[in-house]
């Protein structure tokens, strides 16, 4: 236990170095970007398409025939820049993240064991090949877990716990292998994920909780309109935060279980290595013959 608070109080402090806020707000910058090339390169030819399938729609004939009732001759114009916006946010959001978590993650690692574990060897029991393979492998699982316990969301208590502890499952899965990857050996990462499994589950867990702020902020972008363009980049800017800290939370317990171990494993070595000491039987004082 205290190992799991003593990495969340430094996992906090360290979200508060300008290297780490720096990377939270990466994807605000690729989404920026990503946005004007959008709209420099694809806005007029998307507004276009998307305003020709509003008007030539003959189940959305009626809604336009009430808004010309109600005064809007030119609904349909109106609207498409709208929804061009709408199906455009998500595709720009899930792309700028997916490529910060690529360069967040190792970035996070080399700047804990900098800091923390300068002396820690670095053993490199896993490639960036075996990474990924694990990761899919996890993520497939944890689909499959999602789809095959829907049903049993319908039960009011379960719909608050299977899905955070899935997505805490596949969380400390990922991000502890990913951690632990450029120092640790596959038998020592096998080791620390057999000793810690249910300290670094509860990890999961709780990231998982704290990950579902940025999706209150994202549908209330949803719902009101007129701070889209304000709370849509707040809530990515806070999934990104949240993912920073849910990425130092593992380094720092990872590597300080790793180091834990090695110590551990050198003081056996150590003790195995020193020789038993000869037994000294008594012998009988000279003069004295033994009968």
């Amino acid at each position: 236990m205290a190992l799991l608070i003593h990495s969340f109080w430094r996992a906090a402090a360290h979200c508060l170095y300008p290297r780490v806020i720096g990377l939270s707000l990466l994807p605000l910058l690729l989404m920026l970007l990503l946005a004007w090339a959008g709209s420099h390169f694809f806005w007029d030819a998307a507004v276009q398409a998307v305003r020709t399938a509003l008007e030539s729609s003959d189940i959305l004939a009626m809604v336009w025939g009430w808004f010309q009732a109600w005064g809007m001759e030119q609904a349909p114009a109106t609207l498409a820049p709208l929804i061009v916006v709408v199906l455009t946010t998500p595709v720009i959001m899930i792309v700028s993240v997916l490529v910060v978590a690529v360069v967040m993650t190792p970035a996070l690692v080399t700047f804990v064991a900098k800091r923390r574990f300068p002396l820690l060897e670095r053993k490199r029991g896993a490639s960036f090949v075996a990474s990924l393979a694990w990761s899919l492998g996890a993520t497939v699982a944890a689909m499959t877990a999602l789809l095959v316990s829907i049903p049993l969301w319908l039960i009011p208590p379960l719909v608050l716990v299977l899905p955070p502890l899935i997505w805490g499952w596949l969380t400390y899965r990922v991000m502890v292998f990913d951690a632990l990857a450029e120092h640790a050996s596959r038998q020592e990462r096998e080791e620390i994920f057999k000793r810690h499994r249910m300290r670094l589950l509860a990890i999961g867990i709780l990231c998982g909780y704290l990950g579902a702020a940025p999706g209150i902020v994202w549908a209330s972008g949803v719902l009101f309109a007129a701070a889209f363009f304000v709370l849509i980049p707040l809530a990515v800017w806070i999934y990104t935060l949240v993912f920073a800290f849910s990425s130092l939370w593992f380094t720092h317990y990872a590597l300080d279980a790793l180091q834990r171990l090695r110590a551990e494993q050198s003081g056996a070595a150590g003790d195995a290595s020193v020789p038993p000491s000869p037994i000294i039987l008594p012998t009988a004082p000279a003069g004295n013959p033994t009968p």
